[in-house]
């Protein structure tokens, strides 16, 4: 039986999960949301946060969206105070900041009420981050000096508002939350409290992620801007001169591959860094692997190859999964300097790369990533290879042309599978919520993750939905 003194008191962390871009989420915030026992988030914090959640976090979505409520206030509050009466760390993610729109804190005086220990962390406001994203400074000097925030959604269902308009239609920058419903209302009391209607309206939607989508115009015209250009929740109005820099200031929307909608096919162990490196230009991805790379277990065949390792010449590796998982092996049994006096060549960057993690500086790496290019690289450099012994790790399914080409070359080669690829399993909905948006464009890192798409496609949609989402080039 613990102690007293071993009993763990519970206590909730109120932390705000920032506009959307991952980038903008806080160090304390990560701190504390990757050791808590209990996540509950919203609709509106990002998802990607959670892989930042311990790996025996219990998630728990409570999302609340207009007309769509997964649990009421209420409920949050109850639950909230339950998982920290079991002694249990919870993370409250919310989206923005918990203290601006967020009713973070009504759920610190239920908290406070019930005697439990709470933290708040504050998070960026949308109301900052996205007009930023869309260029469009909250203050600037010589424009304005004052500026408010105000909730767009607080009229609805009612006779009366809470809002002062006359107090507020004096500001210099206003920013309405959840108001595109309300819009209309919106700029009739301003217009009513003396705004012209040239003054001018900006609308920012997913702001500061890479689907967000803005429109601006004037008092007079962002109600049918809205209408034309199909603009829903989650949105946010601003309103003032500020408006007028936007055409100077929007970086965001002016990278590479702004509004490019694009799918990543490769497999799970190898997503992120493609992805961030799209993310950073701009592009709205979304990660679609087609591939499970799966170590062969109890591997003889490759337990006999490490035995000999060092009577090998060269080591080839085509790619970084290879090289992983050939490496973990090996020094399960030694370490590196058994691959002393044996030269090393890699096929592509991130094999290149991957090697280096293991402090291998590889000796050849060709100009094209191929087989091909290999072979090419070989005979460019003079390297003479009859007689001398190859080996290469690889996939289960590799393709014969390299071993092929170096055997007419006179080298002893032996391949050695060491790994497998499998097709993941993806429900009817998951594939047309991805595919029925039409991607701009699909990445594919080799023959398999093409055929594999497409067997996943063939399985579970229609062939025409697919030939509309992927091209005719891809079915044929």
């Amino acid at each position: 039986m613990k102690s007293d003194s071993m009993i763990r008191t519970g206590k909730v962390y109120l932390i705000g999960a920032g506009p959307g871009d991952i980038g903008l989420f806080t160090l304390k915030g990560a701190e504390y949301l990757s050791k808590a026992d209990v996540v509950v988030y919203d609709y509106l914090s990002s998802t990607s946060l959670l892989s930042m959640a311990g790996d025996n976090s219990e998630l728990i979505y409570v999302g609340k969206k207009a007309a769509d409520h997964t649990m009421t206030q209420s409920d949050i509050n109850t639950l909230l105070i339950k998982k920290a009466n079991e002694g249990k760390l919870v993370a409250r993610l919310k989206g923005g900041d918990p203290y601006v729109f967020g009713r973070g804190g009504e759920e610190a005086l239920a908290l406070s009420d019930a005697g439990i220990e709470f933290e708040v962390v504050p998070g960026v406001t949308a109301g900052i981050a996205a007009s930023a994203y869309a260029g469009i400074p909250f203050t600037h000097r010589g424009i304005t000096s004052t500026a408010g925030f105000i909730t767009g959604h607080e009229m609805d269902d009612k006779n009366e508002t809470g809002i002062d308009w006359h107090s507020i239609a004096g500001l210099g920058t206003l920013v309405f939350y959840m108001g595109v419903k309300n819009l209309p209302v919106i700029v009739r009391n301003l217009k009513k409290e003396g705004l012209k209607g040239t003054t001018p309206a900006a609308i920012i939607q997913w702001g500061t992620m890479n689907s967000q989508r803005s429109a601006e115009g004037t008092l007079d015209t962002i109600v049918d801007v809205v209408k034309k250009e199909n603009i829903s929740t989650p949105a946010l109005i601003v309103i003032g001169n500020v408006v007028r820099l936007r055409s100077k200031l929007n970086w965001f929307e002016k990278k590479p591959l702004f509004g490019k909608r694009i799918v990543v096919t490769r497999s799970r162990s190898q997503l992120s860094d493609l992805s961030k490196e799209l993310v950073e230009l701009g592009a709205d991805v979304t990660e679609f692997p087609t591939i499970n790379i799966v170590p062969i277990l109890n591997n003889l065949k490759l337990k006999k190859a490490l035995s000999t390792v060092s009577d090998n010449s060269w080591i080839i590796f085509t790619s970084s999964n290879s090289v992983e998982i050939f490496f973990k092996d090996i020094m399960s049994i030694k370490d590196v300097r058994i691959l002393a006096g044996v030269k090393v060549a890699a096929i592509g960057a991130a094999t290149t790369a991957k090697l280096r993690n293991f402090g291998i500086n590889a000796d050849l790496i060709p100009e094209q990533f191929t087989g091909e290019g290999l072979i090419d690289s070989f005979e460019k450099n003079n390297i003479e290879l009859s007689g001398k012994k190859i080996l290469i790790p690889g996939s289960l399914i590799s393709r014969k042309t390299l071993p092929l080409a170096l055997s007419a070359l006179g080298a002893l080669v032996e391949t050695v599978p060491i790994y497998e690829t499998k097709i993941p399993d993806y429900s009817p909905d998951y594939i047309d919520k991805i595919f029925s948006k039409n991607p701009d464009i699909c990445t594919f890192t080799s023959s398999s993750t093409v055929t594999n798409l497409i067997d996943i496609l063939k399985k579970i949609t229609e062939t025409a939905i697919f030939q509309k989402s992927m091209g005719p080039q891809l079915v044929q």
